[in-house]
């Protein structure tokens, strides 16, 4: 399943340290964390941030074992965020992405753009 939201006027690297955490809490582990920061190219004081965050399943002894969530986020303070959640389905059940959607619209629903 893919799940896409916009945000306005938000902070890309608050809103990617509150998916972290708000994906930990669902029982899974962190695989790949990145987080970058670009300046643009039409005004270096405007910073554009880009984050990839993947998670795994917790195997046996707490090791992680396959994907179950990659999490894309692209966007400005300034402007627009846009947050892509890719899921496996079976690893990560639609229970899981709720109660993930449940935590983030609490707190940032007032800063999503809605569609048309």
């Amino acid at each position: 399943m893919q799940i896409r939201k916009t945000y306005k006027a938000i902070n890309p690297e608050l809103l990617y340290n509150e998916i972290r955490d708000f994906t930990l809490k669902q029982g899974v582990v962190v695989d790949e964390a990145k987080l970058e920061t670009y300046s643009l190219a039409s005004d270096s004081s405007s910073f554009i941030s880009r984050g990839t965050l993947t998670f795994k399943t917790q195997g046996e002894l707490g090791k992680a074992e396959k994907e179950c969530l990659r999490v894309h986020i692209v966007g400005s303070a300034r402007g627009e965020t846009k947050v892509m959640f890719d899921t496996n389905d079976e690893l990560f059940p639609q229970q899981k992405i709720s109660a993930l959607q449940e935590d983030l619209d609490f707190i940032f629903s007032s800063y999503e753009v809605k569609p048309h």
